[in-house]
């Protein structure tokens, strides 16, 4: 399998329920709040929620003297678009990094599903083609950080 296949997974139960993980999934006020993951910050340049619809996120790290960005020392830009919005059980989004390196070149499909549980919600994430600059721990650590984000967040 090569890194462009590569399909990296993270998944936690969050004691809320899909409606209120939705709404936090597609608020840009909400994503800055949860989706940075622990040492970032992030904001949106534009959003647009919708299918087919687009946004650009910049995610700064707090320490950028520790920093590796993709985009710069201490920042890294995503480009999105979403692809599917099912309402409280589904997002899917296409994103790219906005990098010179090629080790982060590509589109990433990120799906995140919802599914209802005793006690709550199954968050899943599901990464395809994840670019072979991002280290499988790293980003594994990421996606928990931005899991764990979430369900303080909603709970």
């Amino acid at each position: 399998m090569t890194d462009l296949q590569r399909i990296d997974r993270a998944s936690c139960i969050i004691h809320a329920t899909p409606e209120a993980i939705w709404r936090a999934l597609v608020d840009p006020a909400a994503l800055t709040v949860w989706r940075p993951p622990a040492g970032m910050t992030g904001r949106f340049d534009n959003f647009d929620a919708r299918e087919g619809g687009s946004y650009r996120m910049t995610l700064t790290y707090d320490d950028a003297g520790s920093a590796h960005g993709k985009s710069s020392n201490d920042a890294d830009i995503v480009d999105g678009r979403f692809v599917e919005l099912v309402p409280n059980a589904r997002v899917v989004e296409l994103v790219m990094f906005e990098s010179d390196d090629a080790a982060f070149a590509g589109t990433m499909k990120i799906t995140t599903s919802l599914t209802r549980v005793p006690g709550g919600t199954e968050v899943a994430i599901a990464c395809e083609n994840v670019p072979g600059g991002i280290s499988p721990e790293d980003h594994e650590a990421g996606m928990c950080s931005t899991l764990a984000n979430l369900a303080a967040y909603v709970e």
